[in-house]
């Protein structure tokens, strides 16, 4: 086992990773900017580095700062979470080339899967279902593009290859756009990513996000945790989902969990990773493949019970996966709400001090948070500030406790998005399953 790991991360994740070390009986390095210092796993780990000023790029994403805590505390392991660097095929080179063991997949996995050109051809290569589309960057002849979007039928979506969080793509209705589409997305792509390289798929107007939750031992041995509704999304960015997701037809969710399963044999992965599909008319279409631990993950660990930050950790250590596809049970059902210290209705950022926290109770209730009385929420980061989570037999019972869960959490002295959660969770469509990934914009619009 891991003898000391450095978490290159903060918030609610960071506390998520050091408990599960001290379960394991690892010691752990919390690394800080200098805004962070009252983080609590700052309070609770065994060694504390600062690592820079506020802004991440000069903390949180400084690479030789990292590397540097990691030398200084001895550690032997590094745990980038989710955000940040975690899906960053340099620094998992980095760390590794420094003598440590990066928690997640290898840098060339990371590199093959962080680029969407080439993750759909080892996909379909593995006998994932995936999007109509391209299959291959756009080039530059007109004409071509032109034939693949009609072989293809509008509407079609322009994607950066290296795009991610609902960057870098642009939707075409008709064929008098589809040039400056491809034009204007490349420009963006290049100036975001620092890749011009764009492909093209169906646009699928009334899906459902649907994803897999995979873990894999690099020795051969991989196993699925079942699928997760994410479909309430703002922007592109996840704000409530749930396990297993609602409604979906049997054979093909079979069919595609054993996919993803043999796909990660396939291309020989290390880790946790997460299959993201679109879902629509009963067929799964892949469209990206996370590398990492997900912010939505306690709701396949409440459903399945397996600690899958537990795993990583077992795996880093070089052990085999410590169940195999046979040990994993479904039972019951699980949501989560995302906690934002952000305003309900304006969606805008609400940093300051926590006057008073009261985490809701329970059978079946889950709060994931670094929140405390008193704690000052910065304004230089991500809003996340805790996740609710609930489980129940069934998924009205596991809806009903999250409405109670709820009304129960109080968070005074900033504005949060809970007022927004209490909404949906008692909206008509969204308590019958119906919701797809346009929905939630388009009720915020009414």
């Amino acid at each position: 086992m891991l003898d000391k790991v450095l978490i290159a991360n903060r918030g609610e994740i960071a506390l998520r990773i050091l408990r599960a070390c001290k379960e394991l009986g690892i010691k752990t390095v919390a690394v800080h900017s200098q805004a962070d210092r009252e983080l609590m796993h700052v309070r609770l780990a065994d060694e504390v580095v600062c690592i820079g000023p506020a802004p991440s790029a000069q903390s949180y994403l400084h690479i030789p700062a990292l590397i540097s805590a990691a030398e200084v505390t001895d550690a032997s392991a590094i745990h980038p979470g989710y955000g940040f660097l975690s899906e960053n095929a340099d620094f998992a080179e980095q760390v590794e080339r420094s003598g440590f063991r990066f928690i997640g997949p290898r840098a060339e996995t990371i590199r093959l899967m962080g680029d969407k050109v080439s993750a759909i051809r080892a996909m379909k290569a593995a006998g994932v279902p995936t999007v109509p589309g391209s299959n291959g960057p756009l080039g530059d002849d007109d004409d071509t593009n032109l034939a693949t979007a009609r072989r293809i039928g509008y509407p079609v979506i322009i994607k950066a290859a290296s795009g991610g969080g609902g960057r870098g793509m642009r939707v075409v209705h008709t064929e008098g756009y589809l040039l400056s589409a491809i034009s204007i997305t490349r420009t963006e792509a290049h100036s975001a990513f620092g890749d011009g390289t764009v492909y093209m798929e169906k646009f699928l107007e009334k899906p459902r996000h649907v994803e897999v939750q995979v873990l894999a031992d690099g020795q051969g041995n991989a196993i699925h945790l079942y699928d997760r509704d994410c479909s309430l999304q703002r922007r592109h960015q996840k704000v409530l989902e749930e396990a297993p997701a609602p409604g979906i037809d049997p054979d093909a969710r079979a069919q595609v969990l054993e996919a993803c399963r043999n796909a990660c044999i396939d291309i020989n992965y290390r880790g946790a990773g997460t299959f993201e599909f679109l879902y629509e008319n009963g067929e799964f279409f892949f469209i990206e493949m996370n590398t990492r631990v997900q912010v939505e993950h306690p709701v396949t660990e409440m459903v399945t019970g397996v600690d899958i930050v537990k795993e990583q950790l077992r795996i880093a250590s070089g052990w085999p996966l410590s169940i195999t596809q046979d040990d994993v049970k479904l039972d019951g059902h699980a949501f989560e709400c995302r906690i934002n210290a952000e305003d309900a209705r304006t969606f805008m950022p609400s940093p300051g001090r926590v006057t008073l926290f009261h985490p809701p109770g329970g059978l079946g209730i889950r709060m994931d948070s670094h929140m405390y009385t008193g704690y000052s929420v910065p304004p230089h980061y991500d809003s996340l500030i805790g996740k609710l989570i609930t489980w129940g037999e069934d998924r009205d019972i596991a809806l009903t406790r999250m409405r109670n869960a709820l009304d129960e959490l109080l968070v005074e002295g900033i504005k949060t998005n809970i007022d927004l959660h209490k909404d949906l969770v008692r909206d008509s469509y969204f308590r019958q399953g119906e919701v797809t990934i346009h929905y939630l914009e388009k009720k915020l619009e009414s």
